[in-house]
């Protein structure tokens, strides 16, 4: 297997499988060049995102994989023989899972000191809802994103961004690094408790330092970034396809009003009159209707009106600027995000599908310090698969 180059290449980490958050953490690792092993039930693991084709999914490249048995103690055995070899665990289950299989921090941090212990949970390991079951919805809901995004009447669910992928995937991921930093510097491990609910809550920090200095109001569609304001939201288009409009600034509102031929309207220069906000957006939507969304395109182009079109899922990859980016890139006939961010000391490659084989399970049990007879047994008693 050709691992992926990167600032973590010579790191390796031990995936619990799950879905979600975690595995999206530990491809964030891979991708920056750490070795991973993706620790997989015996009775089959799926895609974290049911793709049918694992090659396409992000959720699953750059992993070695092993099926194991993990309730019985020859499976444990197997999982803590190889964090001998490992650096970092990462796991997503809910608190108590991993100690009740024997696999929880303090037997895997008393035989490896270094070792950095990464945890994904919605609620945290500690307090009163801990324990209690839960999805990205409910964990924004709690931080006061969800309140915030969305329609005056109601909130809108931004996917499942704000939770699972930013406030969880991606700060296990910069929790796990730092502490990877740490544990070389002094020779210790740590645990990493990450919580989707306090990551999203952090995703909103800019908000709520808007809100103590009173220039935020605790409202959906009051305030300039959260759709109320004519010069920041998203507007139809002659062909019902959408353009998105944010020239915040002084000199790139000029410019867009010039590209519209409304610099000389008096109305259009109060724009920080928020009683006229109703207003000034129902005279853009009149006149954002009046073209195709790629004429309008074609008409800002090359200005710095901050106008860009609203590209669907398909469309996004063919765009050229990600195409000039190679923001997308090919995994089996699929285009799909790649990885980022770039790093100049390494090239940028997609990096291989996952590989579940007979093969790389005696690698990696092997590498487990197994003989070839006694990788045998544990196939003959159903320890592992492949």
């Amino acid at each position: 297997m050709a691992y992926q180059k990167g600032p973590l290449a010579g790191l390796k980490v031990i995936e619990m499988a799950g879905i979600g958050p975690a595995p999206f953490a530990v491809t964030l690792l891979a991708d920056a060049g750490m070795e991973v092993i993706r620790i997989e039930r015996s009775s089959g693991s799926t895609s974290p995102v049911g793709a049918v084709n694992p090659a396409q999914d992000p959720m699953l490249r750059g992993r070695r994989c092993i099926a194991l048995d993990l309730k019985s103690p020859q499976g444990t055995e197997v999982v803590l023989r190889l964090l001998d070899q490992a650096d970092a665990l990462v796991e997503g289950f809910r608190p108590g899972v991993m100690e009740r299989l024997g696999l929880g921090p303090e037997p895997c941090l008393a035989r490896k000191p270094s070792l950095v212990y990464g945890r994904m949970t919605g609620w945290g390991q500690t307090g009163p809802l801990s324990q209690e079951a839960g999805h990205d919805i409910n964990y924004i809901a709690l931080s006061g994103a969800l309140h915030a995004i969305g329609l005056p009447d109601r909130p809108i669910l931004p996917l499942n961004l704000v939770g699972d992928f930013g406030g969880g995937g991606t700060l296990l991921a910069f929790g796990v690094t730092s502490a990877l930093v740490s544990a070389m510097r002094t020779g210790s491990g740590q645990v990493v408790d990450a919580a989707m609910s306090d990551g999203a809550a952090l995703l909103m920090a800019p908000f709520y330092a808007k809100l103590a200095a009173g220039t935020w109001r605790d409202e959906r569609g009051a305030n300039v970034l959260d759709g109320a304001a004519p010069h920041y939201g998203v507007y139809p288009c002659a062909d019902g396809k959408f353009v998105a409009v944010g020239p915040l600034e002084p000199q790139f509102y000029a410019s867009f009003l010039a590209r519209l031929e409304l610099a000389d309207d008096p109305m259009f220069a109060r724009r920080a009159e928020p009683a006229l906000w109703p207003t000034l957006r129902e005279r853009l939507e009149q006149v954002f209707l009046s073209r195709p969304r790629d004429e309008w395109c074609n008409l800002f182009e090359g200005s710095d009106a901050c106008v860009a079109p609203v590209l669907s899922m398909s469309e996004a990859p063919s765009h050229p600027h990600n195409q000039a980016r190679e923001t997308f890139m090919d995994a089996g006939g699929a285009w799909v995000p790649g990885p980022v961010p770039r790093f100049g000391s390494a090239e940028r490659r997609m990096p291989s599908a996952p590989l579940r084989d007979s093969g790389t399970t005696d690698e990696l049990l092997h590498l487990a310090g197994y003989s070839s007879t006694e990788i045998g047994r544990l196939r003959a008693d159903g320890i592992v698969h492949s």
